[in-house]
């Protein structure tokens, strides 16, 4: 086992020890869901905006996760990487970013990452129009490898399917 693999696996297991943000927001402005039923593997983020200096930003983010530990780990880190950002900032974050504090990620757990990212995207796509949109991705094709494009919405709840 090599000492990247062995530091991520360690990562994980202190972030799933203790999530944060773990848990339904029931007044969250903003909620995106994406997953697929065939592996198992969703991420729900809540997002919950404020008023800070003129500008409306991220006060609180949350998240519900079923799948694996890897995606627990990338949201809980997520989620406080989001706090205090605009639409526009967390908009712009990659996969790689959001998963950053993990180290890199191996292959086979690259899209763990991306559910995260593609949760946030449908999240900020789904809150209400507060002048300051969600940009569109840096590259459109980027989550066309695993995420599908977005089913029809409900509500607040976007659900985003995955090809598994």
């Amino acid at each position: 086992m090599s000492t990247d693999s062995t530091e991520f696996e360690s990562r994980v297991r202190d972030a799933i020890a203790n999530p944060q943000n773990m848990g339904e927001m029931a007044d969250a402005d903003a909620v995106g869901t994406v997953g697929s039923s065939d592996c198992g593997d969703m991420v729900r983020l809540f997002l919950k905006f404020t008023e800070k200096d003129g500008k409306r930003v991220i006060d609180r983010a949350s998240f519900q996760s079923f799948g694996c530990q890897t995606a627990v780990a990338v949201a809980s880190m997520a989620t406080e990487m989001l706090k205090g950002k605009s639409a526009a900032e967390a908009g712009s974050l990659s996969a790689e970013e959001l998963s950053a504090d993990l180290g890199a990620l191996p292959p086979m757990k690259i899209h763990c990452g991306q559910m995260v990212e593609g949760a946030l995207r449908a999240a900020l796509d789904s809150g209400t129009d507060d002048g300051d949109p969600a940009p569109a991705p840096r590259d459109p094709g980027a989550l066309a490898g695993s995420l599908a494009p977005s089913a029809p919405q409900t509500g607040k709840i976007k659900i985003v399917p995955i090809d598994g």
